[in-house]
C-alpha cells in the first residue's frame, strides 16, 4: 500500500509537504518521493529515493530545504519509483498513485503497439504511476483521460496529478484506496490518511467519494467529477494498515480496533485468562479492547523497540520481513513467567512471524498458557485492489487445507463458513501449526459491525473472494 499527500498553499508549502508525506512512511518501505511546482507553475523540483533501509526523514530533510514552491505532492510508495514526470499534450505534470493494477502487462503491450514508448522501470516490469499517467495520456483532457484510465484499470488506483492548475485528487472508482481533503487558514491539502493532518493544523472538508476528481489550488476546492454508488473499501484499513488516528469514511481506526477486540472477548467467556497482550503495534488497539470487554488486565509481554524498526508485514521479501519480526519484539520474562496470556493481532496472513517471533518468545520466557485471537478471519484470498497479501501459497489457512484435503482444492466454500466442521477443523490445525493453546477467528459479521459500515460497502475479497463491483466477480 502506497500513501499520498498533497498541498497547495498561498506560500511556500515544502515544509507541510515534507511532513504531510512523513506521516504516511507506516503504509510503504520501497521509494519516497516529492515534487513541488513553484508559484509561476512553469519549474517542477522532483526527488525520488530508495527508504527500504532508511526512514523517510533522513533521506529527505536536506532535499526539502533546497525545494521551494507552493503546490507539491508526496507519497510513500510500496514498490514503485515515484512522482513521475510527464510533458503531455495537456502540459507538464508530476503524478503519485497508490492501488495495483492487475493487467498492467497487457495494457503496457497495447500502449507499446500504438508506438508510445516507457523510460521508467521497476522490480515487476513497467513503473505503474509511469502507465497510469500515459493511460491518462490517452484522453481528451485530463478529466477524460482519468476517466478512460479508470475504465481500461483491473485493481484499483487513487491518484495525485500536479500541473499549473493545483493538484487533481482521483480516488479510486471503486473506492479501495481513500483520499481526504482537508483545509486551513492558507492552505489546501489532500491525504490518503487523516492522521497527516491535525498536527499540520487541517480540519476534514472532505472524504472522496469512489471515482470522484477534485481540483485543489490555492483558493478553493472544485468538484471535476461526481462520485459513483459503488463503494467498497478495503476493510482492512481498519483493521491492519492505517495509522490508528486516522479515519475513514468518518469512521476512526483506533475506535473500530477496540470494537474489534470486544467482539473476540464476547466469544470467550470459557478462557481462563491472567493478561491480555497484543502484538504491537497493530494489535494493540485489539488488545485494549478485549481487556476492556473481559475486565482482564492489559499487560504488555512484548514490547516493540521502535527506533530502526518499522512493520515486518510490508517488506516485500520474506527474510527482510523475518529479520524484522525477530528483531523489534523483545519479551519481558517478569510480565510473561507463569500466565495464561491472549495474544491480539491484527491477522494471521502467512503465521510464521506470529509462531516463529511472537509465540515461541513468550513459551520461551515461561508462559502459562498461550491464546491467539486475529481480529480478522482467515485470510482465503491474495489481495487484487493493494499490494497487501501477494499469493495463495503463502496464506496460512490455505496451507492447512491443503494439508487436510492433501492437494489444493479450488473451492474452499465449506472453509468459509465458520459453523463447519472443515472451518473448524482447519482453525485446529492453524493452532497446532502456530503451538498455540487455543486460536479463536473473527468472525466476518463481527468484523464488519465493528468497521460499521454496510457490508456491500466494504470489500471483503481477501476473506470470501467477492467483491461488489464487476471486476471483483
Amino acid at each position: 500500500m502506497s500513501g499520498l499527500f498533497g498541498v497547495v498553499s498561498k506560500g511556500d508549502c515544502t515544509k507541510t509537504l515534507f511532513n504531510g508525506t512523513d506521516y504516511h512512511s507506516h503504509l510503504g518501505t520501497e521509494f519516497g518521493g516529492m515534487a513541488v511546482l513553484d508559484a509561476s507553475g512553469s519549474q517542477f523540483n522532483r526527488q525520488i529515493h530508495n527508504i527500504s533501509q532508511s526512514q523517510f526523514k533522513s533521506k529527505f530533510y536536506e532535499d526539502y530545504k533546497h525545494m521551494e514552491g507552493n503546490k507539491g505532492i508526496g507519497v510513500i510508495s510500496d514498490s514503485d519509483e515515484q512522482p513521475i514526470y510527464l510533458n503531455s499534450k495537456f502540459g507538464p505534470f508530476c503524478i503519485v498513485t497508490a492501488g495495483l493494477i492487475e493487467n498492467k502487462e497487457k495494457l503496457t503491450a497495447s500502449l507499446l503497439k500504438k508506438g508510445i514508448s516507457f523510460s521508467e522501470v521497476s522490480v515487476g516490469g513497467v513503473n505503474v504511476p509511469e502507465l497510469i499517467a500515459k493511460l491518462i495520456g490517452q484522453g481528451s483532457d485530463l478529466i477524460n483521460g482519468i476517466e478512460k484510465m479508470f475504465d481500461a484499470i483491473d485493481g484499483s488506483c487513487s491518484l495525485l496529478l500536479l500541473n499549473k492548475d493545483g493538484i487533481y485528487a482521483a480516488r479510486d472508482r471503486y473506492g479501495y484506496t481513500p483520499l481526504v481533503v482537508g483545509k486551513k487558514e492558507d492552505s489546501w491539502a489532500v491525504t490518503s490518511e487523516s492522521s497527516a493532518f491535525p498536527n499540520l493544523g487541517f480540519e476534514i472538508i472532505k472524504y472522496l467519494e469512489p471515482g470522484e476528481i477534485v481540483l485543489i489550488n490555492e483558493n478553493t476546492m472544485v468538484d471535476k467529477k461526481h462520485g459513483g454508488k459503488i463503494n467498497q473499501i478495503c476493510t482492512f484499513f481498519w483493521i491492519y494498515t492505517s495509522f490508528p488516528a486516522s479515519s475513514h469514511e468518518g469512521i476512526n481506526v483506533e475506535v473500530v480496533r477496540e470494537r474489534c477486540g470486544r467482539a473476540l472477548a464476547k466469544k470467550d467467556k470459557d478462557i481462563k485468562l491472567d493478561i491480555v497482550s497484543g502484538v504491537p503495534d497493530s494489535g494493540t488497539a485489539h488488545a485494549i479492547g478485549y481487556a476492556m470487554e473481559s475486565g482482564k488486565p492489559y499487560r504488555r509481554p512484548l514490547v516493540k523497540y521502535t527506533p530502526g524498526y518499522g512493520r515486518s508485514y510490508t517488506p516485500s521479501s520474506q527474510k527482510a520481513r523475518d529479520i524484522i519480526a525477530k528483531m523489534k519484539l523483545i519479551p519481558i520474562r517478569e510480565i510473561i513467567k507463569g500466565n495464561r496470556i491472549v495474544v491480539c493481532d491484527d491477522s494471521i496472513v502467512r503465521g510464521t512471524q506470529l509462531k516463529n517471533f511472537t509465540v515461541k518468545k513468550l513459551w520461551d520466557c515461561g508462559a502459562k498458557e498461550v491464546h491467539a485471537r486475529p481480529a480478522c478471519p482467515p485470510l482465503m484470498f491474495p489481495c487484487r485492489f493493494c499490494l497487501s497479501t501477494r499469493t495463495i501459497d503463502e496464506l496460512a489457512a490455505r496451507r492447512a487445507i491443503r494439508a487436510l484435503e492433501g492437494k489444493d482444492i479450488e473451492d474452499v466454500s465449506e472453509y468459509l463458513d465458520s459453523n463447519s466442521e472443515k472451518y473448524k477443523k482447519m482453525v485446529e490445525w492453524i493452532a497446532r501449526d502456530l503451538e498455540v493453546t487455543t486460536l479463536r477467528y473473527q468472525t466476518i459479521d463481527d468484523m464488519v459491525k465493528a468497521v460499521g459500515l454496510p457490508k456491500e460497502k466494504l470489500c471483503l475479497y481477501c476473506w470470501n473472494g467477492t467483491c461488489p463491483s464487476k471486476r471483483g466477480k
